[in-house]
């Protein structure tokens, strides 16, 4: 039945999207997979739907409506944003041991240091809020607590960035 369903309305479905999707500036074929995926979801759900063709437009319409609205939010790039893929595997190896030499020497600061560097460098990127709640300290000392185990930090690092 649901086979039979979606080979009858694959025509109409092309013909509506091809009808209707330039007028929002996007793919007849992009417009025909949310309205699949909506007839499928609605199958999952409610079981097939009375009058197939009625549904069908206005899934259609509905799905260009919703596209014209996201498509108003929706703002290009100014520039070219920024591609890292120029880098090469020697600029990317050394990234990298940078990357775990600083890690180990974090790991060897004193007292609450460790945890706190950890949640700043997070690739999470933690609020400082979310960050004192972690730790147990209050917001207000977060910034003193982060200038001392900075000043820990370059201490650590600076006989090893000498050596080099």
């Amino acid at each position: 039945m649901t086979h039979d369903m979606v080979t009858a309305l694959r025509p109409l479905l092309t013909a509506e999207a091809s009808a209707e999707a330039y007028s929002t500036g996007t793919e007849p074929g992009d417009l025909e997979q949310a309205v699949w995926l909506r007839l499928l979801e609605r199958l999952d759900a409610e079981g097939p739907p009375a009058d197939p063709q009625q549904w069908l437009r206005r899934a259609v319409r509905s799905e260009v409506r919703r596209t014209r609205r996201t498509s108003r939010l929706e703002r290009p790039y100014v520039e070219e944003p920024v591609d890292d893929g120029g880098r090469d595997p020697e600029q990317l190896a050394l990234a990298a041991a940078r990357g775990r030499a600083l890690r180990e020497t974090v790991r060897r600061l004193p007292g609450r240091c460790p945890r706190l560097m950890e949640a700043l460098l997070s690739p999470e990127d933690p609020t400082y809020r979310e960050i004192a709640g972690e730790l147990g300290i209050s917001q207000g000392s977060l910034g003193p607590e982060r200038s001392r185990c900075l000043g820990c930090l370059r201490r650590l690092l600076s006989p090893e960035v000498a050596a080099r």
